[in-house]
């Protein structure tokens, strides 16, 4: 296929942002689509070295009326695109250690039950219970909810390429974005070392990187990369089958079954930004000391595998849509570490934005580029 010099819109990023929108957009009827992605395959920046998790338990309403469209999108996937996203209800459970997280943790539960998420409350002692086998002697309360769990990042990005393909829409790897050409204030092409494509309608798409392609058109996004660092182990024969995913809240500490092991991180509050997805040793030791002190059999365990990779932190780590000062230069970014969970409602509501001038699914309009600059932060506590 030769590498195309026009189209009606071009999206940068080939995670499960850009596959999203170029799909939700080809089945609106917009099939001249290129999304471009830098590296050789499909999602494997920020979307495949995520770790999965998929949840309705969050503080704000915009981030739960997100999960509420999102989460049945993957739970419908495979009948959507006949690729199966091996989404696995497993549960989250939030344990809480901290008297102020506690008071917090109450308000953002009677949040969700007013939207209709039936989250659990947790008794300290009810904690313990349910995790037998884990340290968790001061825990003071923690919430549930059955239907948060995990999906396959891998799966939901092959499933909306392919379909996107199906369709109409060109999908070029090995495609990086050099420059975006701008006229008038308004955009006119996107540059990549394959070729120049003439466009009026950009969608950044970018994810950690989202910042500096939105430079490249001489738009300022507040997206900064931080990295987080994940392992997963060898079998552990003694894990009960119903192990939901425990996130140990205070200690931004976590851990789901992954296989016959288990999959566990700890997100470092004193890492500085950048772009480095090489894994710490010094903080994987610092990680799984505290692992081992809740979860002793991981002593007994090895390590199968390790992964960094980045997050893409907003200053109230809420995402970005729509448009911005630059006439056709769109944003779909910044999630702040759930982005994969969204990425199905996000590309429906860019199709939306970009076809009917607004996103009516849900309500995005305070999501918006501007907000940083007016002081209209929303922010979000529930952040692992």
């Amino acid at each position: 296929m030769s590498f195309p010099t026009t189209a009606e819109v071009v999206i940068v990023g080939g995670g499960v942002m850009g596959v999203s929108t170029a799909y939700h957009l080809a089945k609106r009827g917009v099939r001249d689509v290129l999304l471009l992605e830098r590296d050789t395959f499909l999602g494997h920046g920020a979307t495949g070295r995520c770790a999965g998790g998929v949840r309705y338990q969050f503080a704000t309403e915009i981030n739960i009326r997100l999960s509420l469209v999102s989460l049945p999108m993957i739970e419908r996937f495979e009948e959507e695109t006949g690729v199966s996203p091996q989404y696995r209800p497993i549960g989250y459970l939030f344990v809480l250690t901290r008297e102020a997280d506690v008071a917090t943790f109450r308000r953002n539960v009677a949040l969700q039950h007013r939207l209709g998420v039936n989250t659990e409350w947790l008794t300290g002692d009810e904690v313990r219970r349910r995790l037998p086998f884990m340290r968790f002697d001061d825990a003071l309360a923690g919430t549930f909810h059955a239907k948060d769990g995990l999906a396959d990042p891998h799966s939901i990005v092959q499933g909306y390429a392919q379909r996107a393909r199906e369709m109409g829409v060109r999908i070029v790897t090995d495609a990086p974005v050099t420059g975006i050409e701008v006229e008038g204030g308004r955009v006119r092409a996107v540059v990549t070392p394959q070729g120049r494509v003439e466009t009026r309608t950009v969608v950044n798409a970018a994810g950690p990187w989202a910042g500096v392609v939105a430079q490249m058109a001489g738009v300022d996004l507040p997206i900064t990369p931080v990295r987080r660092q994940w392992l997963t182990t060898t079998p552990l024969p003694d894990l009960p089958e119903d192990f939901p995913f425990v996130i140990d809240f205070a200690q931004a500490l976590y851990f789901h079954p992954e296989g016959k092991g288990v999959l566990t991180g700890m997100s470092n509050p004193n890492e500085k930004p950048g772009f480095n997805q090489q894994v710490d040793p010094e903080w994987e030791l610092v990680h799984m000391e505290a692992a081992m002190e809740r979860l002793p059999m991981l002593e007994r365990a090895g390590v199968m595998s390790r992964v960094a990779g980045l997050y893409e932190n907003t200053p109230d780590a809420h995402p970005i849509f729509g448009p911005t000062e630059v006439e056709g230069f769109h944003v779909v970014a910044g999630f702040s570490g759930h982005g994969f969970m969204h990425g199905p409602v996000a590309g429906l509501l860019m199709a939306e934005i970009l076809l009917d001038g607004r996103a009516h699914t849900v309500d995005v309009s305070m999501l918006d580029a501007a907000r940083f600059r007016e002081g209209r932060l929303i922010r979000e506590y529930n952040v692992v």
